[in-house]
């Protein structure tokens, strides 16, 4: 209705212009008071005035001696001046501009309530879906602030809580012993340990310092005094459980009961196990991982895991000091740093079946070697299917993308934690194209530093953990043992930033690249964002069995306790939980 008005309004402004009743016009400029009458249009010009209104008056034109009754008969035969020519171009010329925005405006309202972009994926498991509303509404965005890239997600209120509750007792001495041969890497042995502690005392038993794993991939041969700081981890527990280096002389060769506990078992079963002491005097406990359940377990067991995990495991002096001095050189070359484990090492690879990006030996290779190691049960395995529902390693390449996607810029500082790459080092082209700035164990240490932990995999793996806990971002390649410990350990310590990557979904989005799709650049960055805006480590609870698995495969699919602590650990506390 406006522009109907408008364009009528156009309409009759023109036939004033042309109204003509004499030949010398006389037009009239009012000023709304502050401005005299002027005889002509020039004369107005030279005046300097605002004009606010025109009406042109006119007399009838020399020769002509009859009066028209007509307005269209008063206009029509009267040809334009120069002037009124000039003004009408200049009032069209103002109302298109009018027109443009205007229907430039409603164009970008109409824009604002429809998405810019959106992606389904769909997985096995379900669907799930990405709008995009109005990507470049900030397109500064695109270089993310300094906040948003390092900083910790929010989590106030929320404070480590591991005391024992009021009716917790202290340890009381007993004559039955525990000993315990680890198994696993280091994250496995660690948390395993602290599920042996937690045993203990359940069964009102003595612990003996247990056994490393001697035996695995790594082949490393160190004791536990090599790792951990042996007296420390004893004296912490004292209040909990008792603790010895090794069995009494007296019990060294008397009958063990030999157990297997099962896995992710609860109060009941280790109650049921009690039995045992009717026999024997010592049980030995063949392996350790995984051997309580995650959830449903009393508040007091669950702290004393976490207090033996995140305080009294601490690692031996000359580990702990060389891990602090490379903190602090990492921090001297850039201030802050993220720490990647990067899980690409050969056994990964063969366990995982995973083959992407590998040429056929290589493939060979790593099948040879899985079917030749005993323990490990899965011997045929679909590369492209372990891909495809996000069970593999991200590649090198994979993770220089995903890192720049999420806004981190090439003079970022990436310490690699992880062991030898398969490949090498031409494996790390395409991530150090995109990050230059690459730094390892053995680039930051010198070689005498690092002569006493050389074919120890657990002591350098503890190298690793430590700078991990300390960087600015961690973010793992695959969730194994140690990223799982590293997130956990993290939340305990403040919910310190977390990435922890939807290998499933990114699969997806790298397909989408390979095929020329989509392209790097502002839509792949929004996509990744969108896609781990709730994957950083802020405070959640635990989550629980995967739905429609029954059975105990229900427990194997549950988090892990040492993944995310809370709420037994970590207390909120505005809404008071207990006190600490």
């Amino acid at each position: 209705m406006c522009i109907e008005q408008s364009i009528q309004g156009l309409y009759n402004l023109y036939g004033l212009l042309l109204i003509k009743r004499s030949v010398e016009a006389r037009t009239i400029f009012l000023f709304g008071g502050s401005c005299q009458q002027k005889k002509t249009a020039s004369d107005a010009q030279r005046s300097g005035c605002s004009i606010r209104f025109l009406e042109v008056t006119g007399m009838v034109s020399k020769g002509h001696s009859h009066h028209r009754t007509s307005l269209t008969s008063r206009f029509l035969p009267i040809k334009p001046s120069p002037y009124a020519v000039t003004v009408y171009i200049i009032v069209l010329f103002a109302f298109s501009i009018f027109l443009f925005l205007f229907y430039t405006r409603a164009l970008l309202e109409e824009d604002q309530r429809k998405p810019f972009f959106s992606e389904e994926f769909q997985s096995e498991q379900g669907k799930w879906k990405i709008k995009m509303n109005m990507w470049y509404k900030h397109v500064s965005e695109f270089e993310m602030s300094e906040e948003k890239l390092w900083g910790s997600p929010f989590s106030f209120g929320f404070h480590q809580c591991v005391k024992p509750t009021a009716t917790y007792k202290a340890a009381q001495g007993s004559n039955h012993y525990i000993t315990v041969r680890s198994n696993g890497g280091l994250n496995q042995m660690r948390t395993g340990i602290s599920d042996m502690v937690a045993v203990a005392r359940i069964l009102n038993a003595t612990l003996v310092i247990p056994q490393l794993d001697k035996r695995s991939f790594w082949q490393d041969t160190s004791m536990f005094s090599d790792i951990f700081d042996e007296l420390y981890f004893i004296e912490t527990l004292k209040g909990d459980i008792k603790i010895v280096k090794e069995l009494p002389k007296n019990l060294e060769t008397v009958p063990r009961a030999r157990k297997h506990f099962t896995s992710w078992s609860g109060m009941s079963y280790y109650e049921e196990m009690t039995r045992l002491w009717k026999e024997y005097k010592v049980i030995n406990v063949a392996k350790s991982d995984s051997r309580l359940a995650n959830n449903d377990l009393p508040l007091d067991i669950q702290r004393l895991r976490c207090r033996a995990l995140y305080h009294a495991l601490r690692f031996s002096p000359p580990i702990e000091s060389l891990g602090k001095k490379l903190v602090e050189r990492l921090r001297a070359r850039r201030g802050r740093y993220i720490a990647l484990h990067l899980r690409y090492e050969k056994d990964m690879l063969s366990f995982t079946g995973c083959t992407y990006g590998l040429n056929d030996a290589e493939s060979e290779e790593l099948r040879i070697m899985r079917a030749t190691t005993n323990h490990w049960k899965v011997k045929e395995i679909n590369s492209t299917g372990q891909r495809i529902g996000g069970f593999c390693p991200l590649t090198p390449k994979e993770v220089g993308i995903f890192l720049r996607a999420l806004g981190y810029p090439p003079s970022t500082l990436i310490y690699i934690a992880a062991g030898e790459i398969y490949g090498g080092n031409s494996r790390l082209l395409d991530l150090m194209s995109r990050f230059p700035n690459i730094a390892f164990k053995e680039t930051l240490a010198t070689q005498e530093e690092l002569k006493a932990f050389s074919n120890h995999a657990s002591q350098t793996a503890a190298l690793d953990y430590i700078i991990s806990i300390e960087s600015d971002v961690f973010v793992p390649s695959y969730s194994g043992n140690m990223a799982r410990a590293v997130e956990g350990h993290r939340r305990y310590l403040g919910h310190r930033k977390t990435i922890i990557p939807d290998r499933e979904g990114l699969v997806r989005v790298f397909n989408q690249l390979e095929t020329g799709q989509l392209q790097e650049g502002s839509t792949l960055s929004f996509i990744v964002r969108q896609m781990h805006e709730n994957r950083q480590g802020a405070p959640r609870k635990r989550r629980g069995p995967a739905p429609g698995i029954k059975g105990r495969a229900r427990l194997r699919s549950e988090e892990s306790f040492y993944e995310n602590p809370y709420p037994e650990c970590i207390c909120n506390s505005k809404r008071k939980l207990e006190r600490t």
